[in-house]
């Protein structure tokens, strides 16, 4: 293909009707290229988790889309309930924030590696247990059987990330959705999975959206940084450009220094000026 992988255009998401109608996103835009990496960065409801999940058709009770989401030539919002099944097992792989939300808590973590393999014949069940095993050792797991017959609550958190990243992959998608994936690790282990997902995201040469608040993270595995505030995208730059100080929001700029630093002491939190987002883009 010649065009982007995934195209979001003008997306506008919004709950109620009339004049009790909530607007959750508004006129959202982005375009994802195969193979590139691109980060979406904002503080909690800023949209960021709702434009993914608009990808893979995964909207709010009673939300009313406009605008369109177009992967791969085809738009989401279009497809029938068949193909976005379709869709979502094999050409979109999703790491979501909590593992465990992921799970069938009472199944075994075989069972959920190659539950999309079942109605298949017996020799591609056996492929997909040998492929799960493979995975399972390439997201640094030296004993792949214990874990295919553990339960979800026998790994710990980091552990489970991991079997979600090998499941993401499974199917070898084209793209990948990384909601938040390490906000529930600790530090060492949040390196570690970032570092993994972003090294098997290449070797597939695969394309990821990768949501989180750290700007900081973003910019370390991501060719492109989108900036979200009050589901309006309000600024998009390259990690040289956030390096150099090339940012013209005063929104992005106060995510920079709201991250922890041990050199400076901080008495509080920056201020954005106010009306700065209300004048310029949320009733404009």
């Amino acid at each position: 293909m010649t065009g982007p992988l995934l195209d979001v255009r003008d997306l506008r998401l919004s709950v109620g009707e009339g004049d009790a109608a909530l607007p959750l996103l508004r006129n959202v835009s982005l375009t994802v290229a195969p193979g590139e990496s691109v980060g979406i960065v904002g503080e909690s409801g800023s949209g960021k988790t709702l434009t993914v999940r608009s990808v893979i058709g995964m909207l709010p009770p009673g939300a009313t889309e406009e605008g369109d989401v177009v992967y791969d030539g085809r738009s989401v919002p279009a497809m029938s309930g068949p193909e976005l099944t379709r869709l979502r097992r094999d050409e979109i792989g999703m790491v979501f924030q909590d593992p465990h939300a992921s799970v069938n808590p009472v199944h075994r973590i075989g069972d959920f590696l190659t539950e999309t393999y079942r109605r298949q014949s017996r020799r591609e069940r056996a492929a997909a247990g040998q492929r799960a095993r493979e995975l399972l050792r390439r997201v640094q797991f030296t004993d792949p059987d214990r874990v295919l017959e553990s339960f979800p609550h026998q790994l710990s958190g980091g552990m489970l990330q991991r079997v979600m990243i090998a499941a993401a992959v499974l199917r070898e998608p084209r793209l990948l959705l990384a909601d938040e994936p390490t906000t529930a690790l600790d530090v060492t282990t949040q390196a570690e999975v970032l570092g993994l997902l972003d090294e098997i995201r290449r070797e597939r040469e695969a394309a990821m959206v990768f949501i989180t608040h750290d700007i900081e993270v973003v910019a370390a595995i991501c060719d492109r940084v989108i900036v979200m505030y009050a589901g309006v995208v309000v600024e998009e730059l390259t990690p040289a450009q956030l390096h150099a100080g090339q940012i013209t929001e005063p929104y992005t700029e106060a995510l920079l220094a709201c991250r922890p630093d041990l050199t400076r002491r901080r008495d509080r939190l920056p201020d954005v000026p106010p009306g700065t987002f209300e004048q310029r883009y949320v009733l404009s």
